[in-house]
């Protein structure tokens, strides 16, 4: 059994539980954590009891196998690159960079590599999106011609998260679209998104919307739509419906989905909603972590390679693109744009 000892950058809520996630692996001996905000991380470790470095230098310089980043976006970019030109495997929460250009200038220096860059894409590594992708690929299904998703979050973020998110497409609706792809094996070719705002004014101010309604072409000619909204109060309803000419098959359709029918006979669940990403994706993030570690010690090829982002990526910024321009955008007419 191998004893690693793994570097994590940014000690914020996803940091801190990716953490604590790693510090209970077989494989990780040690953990080590360091943030911008020193103290945070200074903290952070002492309530966990791993390491802590007081700077990213010292971290990498840790005699690190691997490298966890749950920074800020803008600093992915040079964290991806510095772990890597040390030789240290990557794990990064999505995305790799802000945007499309930044995205290809990372993997454009990553080529010619040969170590793994893995992005965080925790949905892959939940059971019932796995069941999903083998019954499409066993021909359960038949031939699929309509697919339905949904992320929808429970309350928005803090106001000061917004402008720098990359908005509603890049920062929640691109989890959907590399889903869609990773499920059914096939391709989007074309876009068309509408936005709304019924909630804070703070969307409005950073160009963003609250709620956005996406249609999907897949390259096969099924049809897919996608729902997005910051305002689900009946709590945090992530699904994918998959819909066939034979059967069909539902993911995140259980107890604790907050979905309430008003069928009179139709009992309603006594479990509470999900309240948000972290509870509904529990034991996906440690499959994720448990795979990383896997990819670290060389008995896994990587299962989600900067490649991959960038084409969920693209789709996010058709989006963005049909939505401002009210129009169908294809995926060839994105790809020429970089």
């Amino acid at each position: 059994m191998s004893s690693l000892r793994i570097g994590l950058a940014g000690t914020g809520r996803i940091g801190t539980s990716h953490a604590e996630t790693l510090k209970a692996l077989p494989d990780v001996e040690s953990v080590v954590v360091a943030d911008v905000d020193t103290e945070r991380a200074r903290e952070t470790a002492r309530k966990l009891g791993v390491d802590f470095a007081p700077d990213i230098d010292t971290l990498l310089a840790a005699d690190l196998a691997g490298l966890v980043i749950t920074t800020a976006t803008d600093s992915h970019p040079e964290l991806i690159l510095a772990a890597v030109e040390r030789g240290l495997p990557v794990f990064c929460e999505k995305p790799i960079a802000a945007d499309i250009s930044g995205t290809l200038a990372v993997i454009e220096r990553l080529t010619g590599s040969s170590v793994p860059v893995q992005i965080g894409f925790q949905r892959r590594f939940d059971a019932g999106y796995r069941a999903a992708r083998a019954a499409v690929a066993n021909g359960e299904l038949g031939w699929l011609h309509s697919l339905r998703a949904t992320t929808l979050d429970p309350t928005p973020p803090p106001a000061e998260y917004i402008p720098r998110s990359g908005g509603l497409f890049r920062d929640c609706g691109v989890h959907d679209f590399d889903i869609i792809r990773w499920v059914t094996g096939r391709e989007i070719t074309e876009v068309y998104a509408v936005g709304a705002n019924r909630g804070e004014q703070f969307f409005v101010d950073a160009g963003d919307v609250d709620t956005a309604a996406v249609v999907l072409r897949m390259d096969d000619g099924a049809l897919a739509t996608v729902s997005l909204t910051r305002y689900n109060g009946a709590g945090y309803d992530v699904r994918l419906e998959l819909l066939g000419s034979v059967g069909n098959a539902i993911v995140g359709l259980d107890d604790r989905a907050p979905l309430h029918s008003v069928e009179p006979d139709f009992p309603a669940s006594p479990l509470p909603a999900y309240p948000g990403f972290m509870d509904r994706f529990r034991r996906a993030y440690t499959e994720e972590l448990s795979a990383f570690v896997a990819v670290v010690d060389g008995t896994l090829a990587n299962p989600c390679p900067p490649t991959e982002a960038l084409e969920a990526f693209y789709v996010a910024e058709a989006c963005e693109l049909s939505r401002r321009e009210q129009r169908p955008v294809t995926m060839r007419e994105v790809r020429e744009g970089h």
